[in-house]
């Protein structure tokens, strides 16, 4: 799980920034805000999962 996580990751991130070059305007917020909200996502699945160190 932890690896699919971290793909979905970066694929979101650069995905994320290579919006800011295909499109502008309305369609750019747009589709920046949900890939934003996958990367927020996978980012906090990510921390959740994290094995606690003593």
């Amino acid at each position: 799980m932890k690896a699919l996580l971290w793909f979905v990751l970066m694929v979101a991130v650069a995905f994320n920034v290579s919006t800011s070059f295909a499109f502008d305007g309305v369609q750019q917020v747009l589709i920046s805000v949900g890939s934003g909200v996958v990367v927020i996502g996978s980012a906090v699945g990510l921390f959740l999962m994290r094995t606690k160190r003593s």
